[in-house]
């Protein structure tokens, strides 16, 4: 397919993003960028990319800050645990490799948090190995080139779509191949309305001549979203607000609160808070990738006597020293604490 790449790659040299993590071949850059960038679109994640590459320029740097310096600087982005992983792979790189990120691909898909995408990625972009990306961008783009209906989200969709990109790289510059791939995908190759007219691969694509390209790709699983109602609890005083650290393994492990009550519904929890004097706020929807959290603000002007365990008192106007979850956040933004 040497054709297949010329086009692409002639047309990448033309036509590229002008993107920081591209002006480096260190790979601990590259795997920042990368987690980053999973979930996340490209000019959100840049901010948070420059962010981290300033905060923490080394893998030991990294590993030796704090979990909450860490998910502080990850707010707003969501789906820690891509925060808690990166945390956690600097310390076994810095206890394990003396802080040299691995280069033997094996080594590097073994690390907590990388899967086949991510360790391609690094192991072409940082030390051109010949390794093929699939990512969102590369099975829509192959999926309608060669007008493939077969299912991106099934183990036996996954593996056709790897080989087929295996067999498409070149092993020359693997790098250059995998940067172009995913960049026709991303700005031409679109979800929607697809610029059919400027896509370097026009005349060899098949559900274009086939006129499938809006069916394409193919998705199998369809999750519906759970509803979850939260009852945030804000107690404060003149100089005190209360909030909680979430520990359980649940979305927003880690991350601070308000004192939270779940229920099945909006119907008011039979717990004795609420039967203090209370103001509550107008509900307050998030989404999740598969959840969708109903919440309310209940205020309290006074802090309880006895508080639970993870619940702590800090001086109002600080909370925002606190990494917190993007619920919370957007709810601070418009109320003062």
């Amino acid at each position: 397919m040497d054709t297949f790449t010329r086009l692409i790659t002639d047309w990448y040299r033309q036509n590229k993003r002008n993107l920081p993590w591209r002006h480096t071949s260190d790979p601990y850059l590259i795997w920042i960028s990368e987690i980053i960038l999973q979930q996340t679109r490209v000019d959100q994640g840049m901010k948070y990319f420059l962010k981290f590459k300033k905060n923490y320029p080394t893998i030991t740097s990294l590993a030796n800050a704090s979990e909450d310096s860490i998910l502080n600087d990850w707010q707003g982005l969501g789906y820690y645990s891509r925060a808690r992983n990166l945390h956690y792979t600097a310390k076994f790189i810095r206890d394990n490799y003396g802080g040299i990120f691995p280069s033997v691909y094996k080594e590097i898909i073994a690390l907590k948090g990388i899967g086949e995408y991510t360790a391609a990625a690094i192991s072409s972009f940082a030390f051109g190995q010949n390794y093929a990306v699939v990512d969102g961008n590369v099975f829509r783009l192959l999926s309608r080139v060669f007008n493939v209906d077969m299912a991106i989200d099934t183990n036996e969709g996954k593996k056709y779509f790897q080989s087929l990109a295996n067999e498409l790289i070149d092993p020359t510059n693997p790098a250059i191949h995998n940067q172009a791939i995913m960049e026709v995908g991303a700005l031409v190759c679109t979800p929607k309305k697809p610029n059919c007219l400027n896509c370097p691969l026009s005349h060899m694509c098949l559900a274009k001549a086939n006129n499938t390209i809006h069916a394409l790709p193919v998705k199998a699983k369809k999750t519906k979203a759970t509803e979850r109602y939260f009852h945030f609890l804000i107690f404060q005083n003149n100089t005190e607000i209360v909030i909680d650290k979430r520990i359980d393994k649940d979305i927003w492990q880690h991350l601070y609160q308000f004192p939270l009550v779940e229920s099945d519904s909006f119907a008011t929890p039979n717990v004795d808070f609420f039967k203090l004097n209370h103001t509550v706020s107008k509900e307050v929807n998030h989404l999740l990738s598969h959840q969708k959290i109903r919440a309310k603000f209940y205020h309290f002007s006074a802090i309880p006597e006895e508080l639970k365990d993870t619940w702590i008192k800090i001086p109002k106007g600080t909370i925002q020293n606190f990494p917190l979850p993007r619920i919370i956040d957007r709810y601070l933004e418009n109320n003062e604490y």
